[in-house]
């Protein structure tokens, strides 16, 4: 693999530790505020930070190119609402885990090669440990569907998102995606999210870093990430997710890891940086014409 696309598995690496830090104070937050009122205010914090950061000139985007910022707004909004409801009901580490398995089936749904299959397959087998030893014991069964919704729209994200870096360089589509996503969970978390902050207008700080770290910061990472790796070696990447969780949970939430969750999350690792290693180099999507060219 060249140096692009080392660049492109660190900027994936970035992206899951922001991700799951601002997963972890969002949890934090759920004593305070329901899971759809840190959601909206997550959304409309990084939606504010983007536009900041990026003004997408919009009136030049043709039909095509706002169909798939409408469909990566509407994979982000139905990702983030329902991970944060299943986040409130079943552990961190579960619900990462569940939602886990939608890149997964992508990545696996991608493969061209019976090596990177079973590179899948093999992190699809720590996924399972963790699942099979976590529903052991009493499981909100609400939670466990949201959390595989969840993974159905990362999938989703993953494909729209890698759409739209193809058509609109920087992160001019992400922004107007993220802004779309906001006025999507508006009626959800709203009213809730603002009756909470007029009682604890300290809320806003952590809510803010919430929406920095999970999604203005991690989102920027991985769409700069897709534009330098193949879509399938991106979802067997995010199989890291589960580490990261477990450890932010552990650190700012209180949430132990036991002995076999270990055990299936050394399994994961190693089977994200076997993909890594082996995958042999693919055609990618260059940020600034959009053209398809050979590393």
């Amino acid at each position: 693999m060249d140096r692009r696309g080392g660049s492109g598995i660190a900027l994936v690496l970035a992206g899951i530790c922001s991700v799951q830090a601002g997963a972890s104070v969002a949890k934090l937050l759920f004593e305070h505020l329901d899971p759809a009122a840190v959601t909206w205010l997550r959304l409309a914090f990084a939606s504010l930070i983007l536009l900041v950061v990026a003004r997408p000139k919009v009136r030049a985007w043709d039909r095509r190119t706002w169909r798939a910022v409408v469909l990566l707004g509407v994979a982000l909004a139905g990702m983030n609402l329902m991970f944060y409801v299943a986040m409130e009901r079943i552990p961190l580490a579960l619900a990462v885990t569940l939602e886990l398995l939608g890149p997964l089936v992508l990545a696996l749904v991608l493969s061209r090669r019976w090596v990177e299959a079973a590179w899948v397959l093999l992190a699809g087998c720590g996924v399972g440990i963790i699942g099979a030893q976590s529903l052991t014991g009493a499981l909100d069964a609400l939670g466990v569907l949201l959390a595989l919704a969840a993974g159905a729209c990362w999938a989703g994200y993953i494909l729209a998102s890698h759409r739209v870096g193809e058509l609109v360089p920087g992160v001019g589509g992400l922004t107007a995606a993220m802004c779309i996503a906001a006025v999507l969970t508006t009626p959800f978390g709203a009213v809730g999210a603002v009756t909470g902050v007029a009682a604890q207008p300290w809320l806003l700080l952590p809510a803010l870093g919430v929406a920095i770290l999970s999604s203005a910061l991690a989102y920027a990472f991985e769409l700069a990430a897709l534009r330098r790796i193949p879509p399938r070696v991106f979802g067997v990447l995010m199989a890291l997710e589960p580490v990261a969780a477990g450890l932010f949970a552990l650190a700012i939430v209180g949430e132990g890891i036991g002995g076999l969750q270990m055990l299936a999350l050394g399994i994961v690792v190693v089977a994200a940086a076997g993909v890594a290693l082996t995958a042999a180099k693919e055609p990618t999507v260059t940020p600034d014409t959009g053209a398809i060219v050979q590393q």
